[in-house]
């Protein structure tokens, strides 16, 4: 399998598990009813999760309106441990555990200054399903001993432009949905 360290190609800052996998669980509609997941278009507003004030739950709103429920755990670490961690979540990916994975590359790193670790996403496709977002990040936890800090990104907040330097600005006190 393909490592993202060996990328350093001009403008692939990202390797996605559908890049080295054809495996049709990856990203599949298994997933759904695997895991008691609402697909995206048949989201309602009182499937909106809790929120901690206004400001969260007028994003919500807004990826509810526009279907953008997607999120992902960010996973960060040396070049190595992310190297470790890429085919174990590809084979998690791969066996609809998780729904899909992507890796930063080598030139991504190296491009993208905001980061100061390699980073792994990994994705489920509704962030209002919190049992999910929990599932996946114990087990990341108990199955790839993910013991640090995470961050749960939807896909939404960075459609906004949310980061670190932002989240304030919005009504945030982090740039994530969820921190475990």
């Amino acid at each position: 399998m393909q490592s993202p360290l060996e990328i350093t190609e001009t403008e692939q800052y990202w390797l996605r598990s559908r890049d080295v996998s054809d495996s049709p669980k990856i990203g599949g509609d298994d997933y759904f009813s695997e895991y008691g997941v609402t697909r995206p278009e048949n989201v309602q507003p009182d499937d909106l999760p809790p929120a901690e004030n206004e400001a969260v739950r007028g994003i919500d709103r807004d990826a509810l309106g526009e279907q953008k429920t997607i999120g992902k755990w960010q996973v960060t670490g040396s070049a190595e441990r992310i190297d470790e961690l890429w085919p174990e979540l590809v084979a998690d990916a791969e066996a609809g555990i998780i729904w899909a994975v992507k890796a930063m590359t080598t030139f991504g790193y190296e491009e993208l200054p905001m980061y100061d670790d390699y980073l792994l996403t990994v994705y489920t496709p509704n962030y209002f399903e919190r049992h999910d977002v929990i599932r996946v990040r114990e087990h990341l936890r108990d199955a790839h001993d993910v013991t640090h800090e995470l961050y749960y990104k939807p896909d939404i907040y960075t459609a906004k432009g949310i980061v670190a330097e932002t989240a304030e600005e919005v009504g945030l006190s982090a740039p994530a949905r969820y921190i475990q």
